[in-house]
Parts: C-alpha cells; structure tokens; sequence
C-alpha cells in the first residue's frame, strides 16, 4: 500500500511538472479556445418563460441539478449526496442560500466560477461534479440559475469531509488535470446546422451533460472523445450507447420512442429508465418542453455511430400473447431452458411473471416490459442486478412506477441464477452473471 501510494504521489507530481513546463497552449485542440455566446443562438428559453426566476428554474432542472444535490429523503438541494469514486467518496454541495453551508454569500463572479470553471470555496473541484460540460453554459444562464436558486428556504446542513484516498484527497492536483484534460469553452451554435439542431446541442451538452454519464472514461477520469455516448459504467449501472447506431444504440428506435423514453422514462418495445437515468427522468427530462425534447431528439439522432463494446444488440422479437402465462414459454430465437437456467426460472415463475408475464409484455404498466430492454439484452446483467437487487422507482407526472428489489430474499445465487435466465429467455444472450458480483454489487451500496 505504501509504494503504491509513492507511485501515485510521483505520477500526480510529474503531472504539476508537465502542466507547468508546458504549458496549456499545446494541449487545447484547434477551435476549443474559450468563445463568447453566439448571438441568436437557441440558447434562449421558450417565451412563457419570462421572469428570470421561472427561467432559472427550468434551467436547474435541464441541467438536472436537484439531483446531485440532494441526499435521498433530506431537503431538495441541500446536499450531501455521496458519490462513489474507484479513489474514494465524496459529497455533493450545499446549494441552498444558506450563508455559512451554502451559497448565500457567495458572489455573482464566484458562482459563475464555480460551475464553469470548477473552482469553489475550498479551491479546485473534482470532476464529479461536470463543469467540464457546464463550461458551455451562458453566463445568463448560469446567474439565472443562481437567482432560482436563492429564492429556495435556507437550510444549514454542510456536507460530510470528501473521503479520498491519498493522493486523490490533495485538490492542487486538479489543476493539473484541468491544463490536461479541461478545454475552458462556451457554447457556439453551428451555423450549418437548424435551430432545433443547436437548440439540442445545447441541451444535451452543456446543461444536460449526457456525456459525463454515456461516454467512457480515460486513466484519467476524463471522457473519451472518440468514444462520444458510446456507453459506460455509472455507480455500478450500465448507462447505455445513446449514438445513432443502428443495432448498439438508438439508431433503431423512432423519433416517438426516442422522445417517449426521455419524457416519460419509457419507450413501447425498447427499454424502461431505472437507476440513475430514472433519476434524470424524474428531476429534470419531465420537465422539459415538447420543443425541447424534440431538439434533444433531433441532436442525439446526429451523433456519430459508434459500438463502445458497452452493451450487445437488443434481440428482435413479436410478441405472442398467447405466451403470455406460459411457464415453459420461450420467446422467438431464445434458448430452451436448460437444467443450468432452472432454477432462475422457477424463482421467475414464483416473483417476477405475474408483472412481467412469460412474454415479457409486462402487465398493468407498459413499464414492466421487457421486450428490447437493453438491461436484458447485456450479457453482464449490470443493470439488471441492480434492479433485481435495489428495485426501481419513477415518478413521472404524478404517477409512482416501482418495482420492488429482492436484496432481503434473495441469496447472491438467486440473483444471479434469476439474471441469467432473464437474459436467455428475453434477451437470447447467454448471461455471464455470478454470485461473486453480485456479492460486489451488493456491497457498493
């Protein structure tokens, strides 16, 4: 442990010294030079929006801020929700106009500067919190934001002390990683493309930074470009290739799917949002004009195609309502059960048919469907064990869609003997889950 903890002393420290001798100018990309707002760009908010506080909250829930800000059953925005890093845990911020936890004495500048720049109180922030993305943002935007987010009741509650390991726990060593890795840049609309176009652009990556969640990482926890919403590992969750690629992405899906599963968390015949994405359905995509998530939609429809070997291809299967309540059933170009899947059956059959039925088409929700569901269609079961562990929970317009998770009755086998029967009998991928990971999956919560 000790020599490991030198060797990442010595690689952070080479790291100040090549950001020092170099210098920045040799890293920023040609055209990624920080650039004003373009004027008429479709950064503006619809007009029903007039006052800057209804616009700043419309942006706090388009940049889905609430969400990382607030602890699981304690006050909206008020912080301290802990985020899981392979290099330790830390906490999310106070925003509420609190004068000695939160932001209420803080200064136009200091905000702006927080959010674009990643640079708080307490010095450089870490990249879990995505000012690499908000750097986009109008400073309009982001004061708009602040002025919402002042009219909120105060609340003291200061988050608890990051827990990171060593070298990690030392903040100067951001600002090496910023000279490598963070291109300061403001959103500028491309005059090639349609107003709706950029419109989407601007949504999905400044305020809605859908990159810091679908694009894998780097050694160096920073996004890989080339593999743009490719898909990646979130929290332990699969957050799945959202490029225009016909078989791994959603180049298949129609506009309607697309637009349906970001409005409403779920698409006929695709995929239902649980986990995180849930989270951003809930809190912030809702809430989104119609205009707006026709723009996302038209933006993400642009995105370059691309595999990321994040996830397998949905299988392509018709419904046969007869098959609805047969326990035997098994779906067009599924394996047979073999004696290996049993036993996942048969909890099946016991826990999980009378919602999702044998052929997958769910009953008394569209959300219990399984059909074309990516989480049954990855051969890790990511996703799926950690629904069928912790269960899931949407509310969207009012209406509560949950599913109930299995941690307490169910042993790590179960898990996985259920899992792997689900990927063969829906998906027809032959499930490569085991009770070791879900031990480890358990364990991270």
């Amino acid at each position: 442990m000790k020599i490991r903890r030198i060797i990442g002393f010595t690689a952070l420290a080479a790291l100040v010294a090549s950001a020092v001798l170099c210098g920045r100018a040799w890293l920023t990309p040609p055209g990624a030079e920080p650039q004003p707002p373009v004027a008429g760009t479709p950064a503006d908010l619809p007009a029903s929006l007039s006052s800057e506080i209804a616009r700043g909250e419309y942006l706090a829930k388009a940049a889905d801020c609430v969400a990382c800000h607030s602890v699981s059953g304690g006050t909206p925005y008020a912080g301290g929700r802990p985020f899981k890093l392979p290099f330790g845990t830390i906490y999310a911020t106070n925003l509420t106009p609190d004068k000695d936890s939160g932001i209420g004495n803080w200064s136009d500048d200091a905000f702006v500067k927080a959010v674009r720049e990643g640079i708080g109180s307490h010095g450089n922030l870490y990249p879990a919190m995505p000012y690499t993305s908000y750097t986009q943002l109008s400073r309009d935007d982001v004061l708009a934001i602040k002025r919402y987010l002042l009219t909120l009741a105060p609340v003291h509650a200061a988050p608890p002390a990051n827990d990171l390991s060593f070298p990690y726990d030392q903040r100067w060593g951001m600002a090496a990683w910023n000279v490598l890795f963070f291109h300061e840049q403001r959103f500028a609309a491309d005059p090639a493309k349609s107003v709706e176009w950029n419109r989407g652009a601007y949504l999905a990556t400044a305020l809605g930074h859908c990159g810091e969640c679908h694009t894998p990482r780097n050694a160096g926890f920073a996004m890989k470009s080339r593999d743009y919403l490719s898909g990646a590992d979130i929290e332990g969750w699969k957050a799945y290739n959202t490029t225009s690629d016909q078989s791994y992405g959603i180049g298949a899906w129609s506009d309607q799917q697309v637009a349906q599963y970001l409005s409403l968390g779920h698409a006929p015949g695709r995929s239902s949002a649980a986990g995180p994405m849930a989270d951003v359905v809930e809190h912030s995509l809702q809430y989104l004009t119609p205009g707006d998530i026709a723009a996302l939609v038209a933006y993400l429809r642009s995105v370059a195609p691309a595999t990321g070997g994040q996830a397998s291809a949905a299988a392509t299967i018709t419904l046969d309502p007869s098959a609805a309540h047969a326990s035997n059933a098994v779906l067009p170009g599924a394996s047979s059960t073999t004696p290996a899947l049993a036993r996942g059956q048969r909890l099946f059959a016991g826990d999980c048919a009378g919602c999702h039925q044998w052929n997958g088409a769910g009953r008394q929700s569209d959300y219990a469907s399984l059909v074309g569901s990516h989480a049954v269609n990855d051969p890790s079961g990511a996703a799926l064990v950690q629904v069928l562990l912790h269960g899931t929970s949407l509310t969207v317009n009012g209406r509560v869609q949950q599913m109930p998770g299995f941690e307490g009755a169910y042993t790590d086998s179960d898990i996985a003997a259920v899992a792997n029967f689900v990927l063969s009998h829906f998906g027809s991928k032959e499930g490569a889950v085991t009770a070791e990971q879900v031990s480890k999956l358990r364990a991270a919560q």
